[in-house]
């Protein structure tokens, strides 16, 4: 998959969220829809912006017992969405449960990626709230291996471990980066957060940005702005 930049809808409506996409009259974005998008509309939502011809990241995160998680994930194969995630925590069973529950009949599928540790999540908060007590980057690695062991297409980490992550699982496996900033943006709750320019350099393949663009006086000027520095 070609270098990217995916645009975190996170609206509390589909006539918030139509309207937004409405102002790009050009090239359709990648577009990720998130829980409270999801929750809000269902899957009709998903079916509405993917006939306007944009390409889709749900992204619901599922974490459960493997059985749980594969009977879902087989509901949300039958979305036409480009692709899916899960909680890497949820363990390796899983993981590979999910993979078998998302391919459809014929043997297609969204591609699925796993979610390492939230930008939100630092080095203190994961040793005090989560008691591990590894090197942040460390655990995000293993996270990642376990991944593509399950046969995962890639994961979701920081920017600042992206080419550590193709280091340890190979240039073709999928880097997917929240906690872009503008280098003049405000990084709100995000912790561990980078630049576009910075993480084309560390090596992220899709980088997701919401606020700074969605917050945007204009945000077809600032997305055109992300992609200029990231993906052309």
């Amino acid at each position: 998959m070609k270098r990217d930049v995916i645009i975190a809808c996170d609206f509390p409506s589909a006539e918030e969220t139509l309207s937004f996409l409405d102002r790009f009259t050009g090239r359709k974005p990648f577009v990720k829809i998130g829980m409270e998008l999801f929750y809000a509309e269902g899957p009709d939502i998903v079916r509405r912006i993917k006939k306007r011809g944009h390409p889709i990241f749900l992204d619901l995160k599922l974490h459960d017992i493997p059985n749980t998680v594969k009977k879902a994930m087989s509901v949300l194969s039958r979305l036409d969405v480009d692709i899916c995630n899960l909680h890497a925590a949820g363990t390796r069973a899983m993981m590979e449960a999910a993979l078998e529950g998302l391919t459809r009949p014929d043997g297609t599928r969204p591609l699925l990626i796993a979610v390492t540790m939230l930008t939100s999540t630092d080095q203190q908060s994961m040793e005090k709230d989560l008691l591990i007590d590894r090197p942040l980057d460390q655990v995000v690695m293993h996270y990642a291996q376990n991944a593509k062991a399950a046969g995962l297409d890639g994961i979701v980490c920081s920017p600042l471990e992206a080419g550590k992550v193709h280091a340890a699982c190979g240039s073709d496996f999928l880097t997917v980066t929240p906690g872009v900033r503008f280098a003049d943006g405000n990084t709100g709750d995000q912790k561990r957060v980078t630049t576009p320019e910075r993480a084309r350099e560390l090596g992220s393949d899709l980088i997701v940005v919401g606020r700074p663009i969605t917050a945007s006086p204009d945000p077809v000027a600032a997305y055109e702005r992300c992609i200029a520095a990231f993906a052309d």
